[in-house]
């Protein structure tokens, strides 16, 4: 959903919660159990519950607040957020040094491969820390705890191919709920043992973090996971725009988030025991089961808010060249940013399953969690200084100022996550390296194949005043052609002269290209070349956040003097077999691309082509 100004203020900021903040709103179900858990060696006293409670406050306001919202929020591409938009944007901004450029979208495609192994760690860790509850409300349900979240999540994953449209309304005032419930119940034990309110004083963070140690970086990596989900304020920033996701974090997630750490701390001060699960153990006997339902659904949010931006940043990828076609369905006439993509949900869940079969609770899989999260927000500071030098055209030592001492902390959060590399951080590692090999294969193998269709193709020019003294029929009809390489004809277009020996009154040869910018605007949709002997050249510009609906950007072409009717109209695509004989790739990359290419989803379809009046015809491409 691309962000509209004229819409009303208040139903934004409820979205924002629901969407947007669903993540870091349920990080108080498990982050004060683990900067207390027995691998960090942090004493359960007074002074450190002071000092931990004033280290996660500072951290949001550091990280959050004043990282997120107040600098990363002013770096959009054209509305859009997240960091492959920002990757588009800087490196737009270094087009002139192209080795930089290249370091930049590398940079930003390891951003985007560390965010989907996110995506599939994210749902178990909140859901398992919800159902976790149940064990407070009735001890001795532990062993309930792994079969009732792989319930919840494969219906969650079920669901997703019919839209989430209708439930998606209620993400808001559910989430809304659950932000009033941190705030109330963290009142209650703040009153009760307010000398936690010393918290506040941002000393008590240095002091702790100080007397830590050599323990500092095992800290810090647990103090994270209050963190987890920050990276969504930016991501999802063309949904609902900078202000209201600003006035929500103000006004509401900042407010409940600080008041529910403050009461957690208030609360162990009182009473040690209640470490085993201080969320729960903050709400009366009488309110834990609808403690734990709003606990369940409130993760639901968050896990179908990560799942859905995995799908959006697929289909960026797919659009920018780093994966290979997939079938893309909308699960919404209204919301364009409602999108199923079949074979990432599937993945996702097949990840997601092995994550709670493998960690089996909360705690083992938070020594997986964050890793990936903390290398996304460093990769996001250090693109943030291209675009603050070079597109903003701020003087070196502002741009410095304005990200060093971000990328400092974030330096910081990355070695304490690393520091659980062992305990589970490899997972997320390994699932990001897979998907970045993955990606790079893609990419590079099709830089091959267009460079090898280039070569050995014929010029396009030479071929048109070539035809001038060749009489061929012309079928009534108009032809378009689809085509990567504006200077070479397409290989359809050999075919079909070579197979059928007919001309249509009307041949497009067209080409789609995907800018670095995340929406076109319809005036700039087409741009037009008429050459002769009914030749027309057609260049079609998309975004990467946009669907290339190729019949329905022909219309555009009406502007600059070309008619090409609806229903007189057919589609003629190159449908290319890879085949290898040099050693660009090597073997193993190879294969893997010729199995991505094979399993790539039709043109025809990708292209929102008429089922009725497209022709495919094949050629062999050698690589």
């Amino acid at each position: 959903m691309h962000s509209q100004p004229n819409r009303p203020l208040a139903p934004l900021v409820l979205g924002a919660l629901g969407v947007v903040y669903g993540d870091i709103g349920t990080s108080p179900l498990y982050t004060v159990k683990e900067i207390f858990g027995p691998s960090t060696g942090v004493p359960l006293d007074a002074v450190h519950l002071i000092g931990a409670t004033s280290t996660i406050i500072w951290a949001i306001m550091l990280v959050v607040t004043i990282k997120y919202v107040a600098l990363i929020l002013r770096a959009d591409n054209r509305g859009e957020g997240g960091v492959l938009a920002l990757t588009a944007l800087a490196s737009h901004a270094v087009a002139q040094r192209p080795r930089l450029q290249s370091a930049l979208l590398m940079a930003g495609v390891c951003g985007a491969t560390l965010f989907v192994a996110d995506s599939v760690i994210t749902p178990p860790i909140s859901i398992m820390g919800a159902v976790e509850g149940l064990d407070v409300i009735q001890p001795g349900t532990s062993d309930y705890v792994v079969p009732v979240t792989l319930t919840i999540l494969g219906s969650l994953f079920a669901i997703q191919r019919h839209g989430t449209a209708f439930i998606g309304r209620f993400f808001g005032p559910v989430i809304a709920l659950w932000f009033l419930a941190l705030s109330i119940t963290g009142v209650l034990n703040i009153a009760q043992r307010p000398e936690i309110l010393a918290a506040l004083n941002p000393m008590h963070a240095y002091w702790f973090l100080l007397d830590r140690g050599p323990f500092l970086f095992v800290t810090v990596g647990a103090v994270v996971l209050a963190l987890t989900g920050a990276e969504a304020l930016y991501a999802d920033m063309g949904h609902f725009g900078k202000r209201p996701i600003r006035l929500a974090w103000t006004a509401f997630v900042l407010p409940a988030l600080s008041l529910q750490y403050l009461g957690q701390g208030a609360l162990l001060m009182r009473d040690p025991h209640a470490l085993d699960n201080p969320f729960f153990r903050m709400f009366p006997t009488w309110a834990g089961v609808p403690a734990l339902i709003l606990a369940v659904l409130a993760a639901i949010i968050a896990s179908q808010a990560v799942i859905s931006g995995a799908y959006s940043m697929a289909k960026q990828s797919v659009q920018l060249g780093y994966l290979p076609r997939m079938s893309i369905r909308f699960t919404s006439h209204r919301e364009i940013g409602q999108i199923y993509i079949p074979v990432v949900n599937w993945l996702l869940l097949a990840g997601v399953v092995v994550v709670v079969l493998g960690f089996r609770s909360s705690s083992a899989l938070a020594g997986a969690y964050g890793v990936a999260v903390t290398s996304t927000m460093l990769i996001t500071t250090f693109l943030t200084f291209f675009v603050v030098r070079h597109a903003w055209h701020f003087p070196a030592p502002l741009a410095v100022a304005a990200t060093a001492f971000f990328i400092a902390i974030d330096t910081l959060l990355v070695a304490g996550c690393a520091a659980k590399i062992l305990e589970g951080g490899w997972f997320p590692l390994v699932m990001a390296t897979l998907l970045f090999g993955l990606m790079t294969t893609w990419k590079r193998g099709r830089e091959i194949v267009l460079s090898s269709l280039h070569e050995g193709g014929v010029e396009l020019r030479a071929f048109i005043e070539s035809m001038r003294h060749i009489d061929l029929p012309r079928a009534e009809r108009t032809a378009v052609y689809l085509s990567a390489d504006q200077d070479t004809v397409p290989p359809a277009l050999l075919h079909n002269l070579k197979h059928n020996q007919v001309l249509h009154s009307q041949n497009i040869l067209a080409t789609v290209k995907v800018h670095d910018i995340p929406w076109v605007s319809l005036t700039e949709r087409a741009t037009v070349e008429h050459l002769e002997n009914s030749f027309w050249l057609v260049t079609l510009n998309f975004g990467f956040m946009e669907t290339p609906n190729v019949p329905a950007a022909l219309q555009a072409c009406e502007a600059h003097g070309l008619q090409i009717p609806y229903f007189e109209t057919s589609y003629f695509l190159s449908r290319a077999t890879v085949v290898p004989t040099r050693s660009h790739l090597a073997s193993l990359r190879d294969r893997l691309f010729m199995i991505m290419a094979r399993n790539a989803n039709s043109a025809a379809d990708y292209f929102r082509l008429p089922d009725n009046a497209v022709v495919e015809l094949g050629n062999r491409v050698q690589i």
